[in-house]
């Protein structure tokens, strides 16, 4: 900004407290490499399993964003029942649950049912202990077909994807023969509506006048 007549120069306070006030990330590169290895190291531990669990399809809040879905927090147990899959088993395979959740339309429980049941299909479990094969356990040509190398799913999230619809596959444009035979244009048919209810007081004055006018040139 321009100085302008004999005034007092403005005090630039550039003498800041770098101690307390000023804080310089240049651990930015080596907090990268440390996030990074973490996750390999976690990928590692939980192997064969995937890093993050199942979750559910939902809703966004707000009638803005309603029109997206997202992953939720977890199934419900009406969705666990209809996919036939106990709660206290879910959380072992793999599968996290929200017991506070409920299904307002059958549309989502439909599909986050769908989406448990593609997911139960893929399942591999392995027994806990070797030699100990229990009921819900795969069988051994099960594990080895699918524990070869690129078979083994290490995101979830990327097996069974959240996707939306693009704005071009959702909206759709509608032509004049794709219409039923017989029906008028919306619009024309509102514009009807609202001249009719605006001047039905006139006309009921003229369609007066013109009886009382017959009237008299019978008299």
């Amino acid at each position: 900004m321009a100085i302008k007549h004999n005034q007092q120069i403005p005090h630039n306070h550039f003498r800041k407290d770098w101690q307390r006030r000023v804080r310089c990330h240049f651990d930015q590169p080596g907090r990268k490499s440390r996030r990074r290895n973490a996750r390999l190291q976690k990928a590692g531990a939980v192997a064969p399993r995937p890093v993050d669990k199942l979750r559910p399809i939902v809703r966004c809040p707000s009638v803005k964003y309603n029109r997206r879905v997202r992953a939720g927090r977890g199934f419900s147990l009406a969705e666990l029942k209809e996919a036939s899959i106990p709660r206290k088993l879910a959380p072992t395979i793999g599968i996290s649950v929200d017991p506070r959740r409920a299904n307002l339309s059958t549309e989502s429980l439909a599909a986050n049912v769908d989406r448990l049941k593609a997911y139960r299909a893929r399942l591999i479990l392995f027994p806990r202990r070797t030699g100990q094969h229990k009921e819900l356990d795969s069988s051994k040509e099960e594990i080895v077909e699918h524990t070869k190398e690129g078979k083994v799913v290490r995101k979830t999230g990327l097996a069974l994807p959240i996707t939306n619809i693009s704005r071009e596959e959702a909206i759709g444009e509608v032509s004049k023969g794709d219409m039923p035979e017989g029906t008028e244009g919306a619009y024309r048919k509102l514009r009807e509506a609202r001249s009719d209810a605006r001047l039905v007081g006139v006309r009921e004055k003229r369609a007066k006048a013109k009886a009382e006018e017959s009237q008299a040139t019978k008299k």
